[in-house]
């Protein structure tokens, strides 16, 4: 017989799972300033313009205050949920249930979380899988638990926040335990040609750093640039050769 529990009003909109992160500002410049957040490695937020143009490497100082703030910005998860300060003090007895709904209603305040992620910190936690699969699914039906929601913010605020391609996104969206279908949904909202817009300013930020550099080596490196960041490689190849002939380089060889 399925465990039923008292279940007060979880649905205010500060604990909603992808209402953070949104409001993203047109072009990557604002994502980057913190228009709505922008998502880290580990989280939601990795500040400054860095060696790429996107928080790689520089401002180092204005992201260390950034990830201090709560929502998506402060969000420092390095894979599983569980070991968020926020769980700290829960006491290891008590009605299992009740447990369960504080652990994950701590977790997602300020942070929204996929369903994976708050079923791995229940586990860890103990938490008897039937009373943690009761207490996650009548969270999604009150919305405070949305992987769809959860992506979709995932996608726009680290491709405007850090220029991530299509491909980088889903793979993180994988270790996120997002459904397949739900990332392809959410990677949809971007295309190649926004992608490549994407791509070019990423370029040019870089461009600058490179001069003083034979034209081969700074075609590796602003192409790897763009790899790491998931985009393909003839796009990639494409965007570096238009920006050094823009600059001069002859390219008609490569």
């Amino acid at each position: 017989m399925t465990r039923r529990t008292d279940w007060a009003d979880h649905t205010a909109s500060e604990s909603r799972p992808g209402t953070a992160g949104r409001g993203h500002g047109g072009g990557v410049d604002q994502g980057d300033h913190g228009q709505g957040g922008g998502f880290g490695e580990d989280g939601f937020a990795e500040g400054g313009f860095g060696e790429d143009g996107f928080g790689e490497d520089g401002g180092r100082g204005r992201g260390r205050r950034r990830r201090r703030r709560g929502g998506f910005d402060g969000h420092q998860d390095s894979g599983s949920p569980s070991s968020s300060r926020a769980e700290k003090g829960e006491p290891p007895t008590g009605d299992p249930a009740e447990r369960a709904k504080g652990i994950c209603l701590r977790l997602l305040t300020g942070n929204p979380r996929t369903r994976k992620q708050l079923a791995d910190a229940l586990r860890k936690r103990e938490i008897p899988d039937e009373v943690a699969e009761e207490v996650l699914s009548r969270f999604e039906e009150v919305g405070l638990i949305n992987d769809s929601a959860f992506a979709e913010a995932w996608v726009e605020s680290r491709h405007h926040g850090r220029g991530l391609a299509r491909r980088a996104l889903a793979r993180e969206l994988r270790t996120k335990g997002v459904d397949s279908t739900l990332i392809d949904e959410a990677v949809g909202q971007l295309d190649s040609e926004q992608e490549e817009e994407t791509a070019r300013e990423l370029v040019a930020r870089k461009l600058r750093s490179t001069r003083g550099l034979d034209r081969d080596k700074r075609l590796r490196r602003l192409a790897g640039m763009l790899a790491r960041k998931g985009y393909p490689e003839g796009m990639a190849l494409r965007v570096v050769r238009q920006a050094l002939e823009e600059e001069g380089e002859e390219t008609e060889d490569l």
